[in-house]
C-alpha cells in the first residue's frame, strides 16, 4: 500500500471508530508508531481535523465525514466472493440482507468494475457447507486473489505446486477458467499446458504463483457451468458409508457437503450412505468426531483413519 492509498485508508479507519490509540494504528497498517506520527501530521496539514491527547489517542473532530471513496475491483470481487459464502454457510436471517447489500453495492460500481465483477462470480462455485475448521488456511488467503485477477483477465499462471502428500513439486502453466470452493478447500479449476487437461488445483498446495502477461482465449465448447456438472458427477462416483451415533448426526448433516441416506440404525446411531469428494478430506472429517464416527467402506477410507489417526497418536507420545 502506498502512502496516499495508506492516508486515506487511516482516516476511514478513524471515521468508524471514537478513539484509536497510535499502537493500534501501527499495527493495523503494519508501520512503526513514529511513521503512525508523521501521517497524522501529514493529514492535519491537509486540513483533516484529527484530536489527539497523550495517553489515550487520536479521533476526527465531531461531525468530519470523509467523502465516499469508490471501491476497488479487488475490494468489491472480494465482497461479493464472501456474500456467496454467505448465502451457502449462513441461515436466511443473514442471506436475505446480504443479497440486498450486494445489489446496492452493484448498482453503484462503476461499468467497467461491474463487469469484472460479474465475469469473476459467473466463475465461482461454492458447494456444501463449511466444516469446523474450514476457513482458508494462509496460503489459501495469499493465492486466491492473483488466482481470481487471472481468471477475469484470462492470464496465463505459472505455479509451483505440491500435489498430495510427498508427491513431487511441479512447475507449470496454467489457463485458469474459475475458482470452486468444496469439502473445505479452495480450489482453482485450469487447463494445466503441462497436463493438457483440465485439472482441478488445491489452492493452498500452491507454492509460488506468478500472474503472466500471456493473455489466452478460452477453449473452443467450454462451459464453465457444464464442466463443473460433469466434474461432480465424476467426483461422486466415489460412495462411502459411514457410522455416526445419533449426538453427532445434527453436526455430519450441518457440515457435509453430500446428502446423508440413513441405511441402518444401530449401537445408538445410524449407518449413513453419501458421496465423497475427497477420500483425504472424509477421512480427516471422521476423526473431528472422535468415537461417534465410524468410517465403514471403502476400505481406503478406513485405511486412510488409521493412517491419520497413527499420525495423531505419534505427536502424542511420550
Amino acid at each position: 500500500m502506498n502512502r496516499t492509498d495508506r492516508l486515506v485508508a487511516m482516516v476511514l479507519h478513524l471515521q468508524g471508530r471514537r478513539v484509536v490509540r497510535a499502537s493500534e494504528l501501527a499495527e493495523h497498517f503494519s508501520i512503526t508508531e513514529r511513521t503512525v506520527y508523521r501521517d497524522i501530521a501529514a493529514l492535519g496539514e491537509a486540513g483533516v481535523p484529527i484530536v489527539g491527547e497523550a495517553g489515550v489517542g487520536y479521533c476526527l473532530l465531531k461531525g468530519y465525514q470523509l467523502p465516499p471513496v469508490m471501491f476497488t475491483a479487488d475490494e468489491a470481487t472480494s465482497l461479493f466472493v464472501g456474500g456467496e459464502l454467505v448465502k451457502q454457510f449462513t441461515d436466511a436471517s443473514l442471506q436475505a440482507p446480504m443479497a440486498t447489500a450486494l445489489d446496492k453495492l452493484r448498482a453503484v460500481l462503476p461499468r467497467d468494475r461491474q463487469d469484472h465483477v460479474e465475469r469473476l462470480v459467473s466463475r465461482t462455485v461454492i458447494y456444501g457447507q463449511a466444516s469446523r475448521g474450514s476457513a482458508p488456511e494462509a496460503v489459501a488467503q495469499r493465492w486466491l486473489l492473483p488466482v481470481q485477477q487471472g481468471v477475469v483477465l484470462r492470464r496465463v499462471l505459472r505455479l509451483a505446486y505440491q500435489g498430495r502428500e510427498r508427491a513431487e513439486e511441479t512447475t507449470r502453466d496454467v489457463e485458469p477458467l474459475g475458482v470452486v470452493f468444496y469439502g473445505g478447500a479452495w480450489y482453482l479449476v485450469a487447463w494445466c499446458r503441462l497436463r493438457l487437461d483440465y485439472r482441478h488445483f488445491r489452492i493452498d498446495r500452491i507454492r509460488r504463483l506468478e500472474v503472466t502477461p500471456v493473455v489466452f482465449e478460452l477453449r473452443e465448447g467450454f462451459s464453465f457451468k457444464k464442466h463443473m456438472e460433469e466434474s461432480g458427477a465424476r467426483e461422486q462416483t466415489l460412495p462411502v458409508r459411514v457410522w455416526f451415533h445419533r449426538k453427532a448426526q445434527e453436526r455430519a448433516r450441518r457440515e457435509s457437503f453430500a446428502t446423508l441416506i440413513e441405511e441402518k440404525v444401530r449401537d445408538g446411531g445410524a449407518e449413513f450412505a453419501l458421496y465423497a469428494w475427497s477420500l483425504e478430506w472424509m477421512a480427516r472429517w471422521l476423526l473431528s468426531f472422535g468415537d461417534q464416527a465410524e468410517a465403514l467402506a471403502p476400505a481406503k477410507l478406513r485405511a486412510l483413519v488409521r493412517a491419520e489417526a497413527a499420525k495423531i497418536a505419534q505427536l502424542h507420545t511420550d
